[in-house]
């Protein structure tokens, strides 16, 4: 008989993490070709929506250089290189650009010949060849991508899955970087490709030869420039099996993440696509994150980095805690860095449907412990969930509109001030000898992430106790009940009447 998993005890506090104790992964740099750019352009192709954009799908067998390929036409790191075979597993997906002209660009996983009948990673593989046919199939142009070098089962088991769809293939031979291997490359002539060309994905090597043969196989004549809203971006973030990517699927009504029992499945971010009550949404699906020390795999540390900079993009950050387990300490450090960046944040019970007790007293007694556990979070929306059989899913969305609202809403400063005279009224700041101050006038800062300036005549003064007091005022008198708030204070002896426009 199988052993029930122990629900975890609500009534019994455990240790805080206060977010000046978190410790997590470094950011340091990632090795890629040179001519990945950092520098984001005021213009990029994700900021314009478009329909009926030919399918261009990247395809080979593992560790050939897709990945660096895709990321060349998107000229940023979007697909994570590594020399590990079979590092990409969804396919990942962007548009791009050839000659200004915009594609919808698929790196797809590697297709694997040799696989272990029977066990987890074998069940993945599938999965992975799987998706990748489906993607061929769809494709207007598919990049069928070798290296230079012995053709190995794998290759010419993958040219025979191409033969269906050869009019659509260009053959490119990776890694003939200056010339070299291409004498090796030439072997590949045999199979009859009606287009053949050496690249090199890394410097560069005839990409715009490449370039050129794409835009001939694309029908760019039905291509239309849509004018849409900004979409409400969510990230999707937790440990390992919380059920990010079913949750990811449910909403996008797709398969674009593999769901598998086999943790960390999901390494690259699987964007999607839906809309909700007349609104649009991004959804980013990511790596599951560990602690640090059980990272020991390069891939599994960039998968981790990757996930926790889409906290850089995202409006919502859907914190994704399993129902049975309870919480782990990656959770509240995931918590922390989101607070710190001044994104909204829903703490999701996931896999509620498995928990014996689902009534009303059970997510109160949830809700007291998960405010126990995030004492400076108190104010997040926290929700059941079942993403598997979709339960608690309008809520969720209901509550990510009405906080995506809070987090873009703009207070005059007019407004702002009558505020803030009435909360001085109503509690005046400490006075003493040592530590006399006065409160000039209030600004907003920003939104999204919302923060506010307060200028007095000597800030460093001000009591911590006194700045929490007016953090409380502005989010529950001004509308910001459910984000974090973030607070600064300057130095300044005018009066906001007063002050330069």
């Amino acid at each position: 008989m199988a052993k029930k998993k122990a629900k975890p005890d609500f009534s019994k506090p455990k240790e805080v993490i206060h977010s000046s104790e978190v410790d997590i992964f470094n950011t340091e740099p990632e090795v890629e070709p040179d001519f990945i750019e950092d520098k984001v352009d005021d213009v990029r192709p994700e900021d314009k929506e478009y329909e009926n954009l030919p399918l261009v799908v990247i395809a080979g067998r593992p560790n050939v250089g897709k990945s660096t390929l895709f990321n060349r036409f998107l000229q940023r790191r979007i697909a994570i290189v590594n020399d590990q075979p079979g590092v990409t597993r969804d396919p990942v997906e962007a548009t791009a650009f050839i000659h200004e002209k915009p594609i919808h660009l698929v790196d797809t996983g590697g297709y694997k010949l040799t696989r272990d009948i029977g066990s987890k990673e074998a069940e993945l593989d599938e999965y992975v060849v799987e998706r990748s046919l489906e993607m061929i199939d769809k494709a207007d142009v598919v990049i069928l991508l070798l290296e230079a070098g012995v053709i190995t089962g794998e290759d010419e088991e993958f040219i025979i899955k191409m033969r269906p769809y050869w009019n659509k293939v260009i053959a490119a031979v990776n890694k003939t970087e200056g010339g070299k291997n291409e004498a090796e490359a030439w072997n590949y002539a045999k199979y009859g490709f009606d287009e053949l060309i050496f690249i090199s994905a890394e410097h560069g090597d005839r990409f715009g030869e490449l370039s050129d043969l794409i835009e001939k196989r694309c029908d760019f004549s039905k291509v239309k420039e849509l004018s849409k809203d900004r979409p409400i971006k969510i990230a999707i973030l937790g440990k390992p099996n919380t059920g990010k990517s079913t949750l990811s699927n449910r909403l996008t009504h797709s398969e674009n993440s593999i769901v598998c029992d086999y943790a960390g499945t999901t390494r690259d971010v699987v964007e999607g696509e839906f809309s909700y009550a007349g609104k649009a949404f991004k959804v980013l699906d990511t790596a599951g994150i560990r602690r640090k020390a059980k990272v020991t795999d390069d891939v599994e540390y960039y998968s981790v980095n990757r996930a926790i900079k889409t906290l850089d993009e995202c409006d919502v950050v859907f914190l994704m805690i399993d129902a049975v387990e309870g919480l782990a300490e990656q959770d509240k450090k995931i918590c922390s860095l989101a607070y710190e960046k001044g994104r909204a944040i829903i703490f999701v019970l996931n896999k509620w449907d498995l928990r014996e007790e689902q009534n009303q007293k059970a997510v109160k007694a949830a809700r007291e412990w998960m405010n126990i556990m995030f004492a400076h979070m108190d104010f997040a929306p926290i929700l059941p969930l079942s993403a598997l059989n979709g339960e608690g899913i309008k809520d969720l969305l209901n509550t990510t509109i009405d906080l995506y609202g809070q987090l873009t809403k703009k207070i005059g400063t007019s407004s702002l001030n009558n505020a803030l005279q009435d909360w001085l009224d109503r509690y005046p700041p400490p006075a003493s000898k040592t530590a006399h101050f006065k409160i000039r006038y209030m600004t907003q800062a920003s939104t999204n992430p919302v923060s506010f300036i307060i200028f007095a005549t000597r800030p460093e003064v001000v009591p911590e106790t006194y700045i929490t007091y007016l953090k409380n005022r502005i989010r529950e008198d001004l509308g910001y009940d459910h984000i974090p708030v973030q607070l600064e204070l300057k130095g300044s002896r005018k009066k906001w009447e007063e002050r330069d426009s």
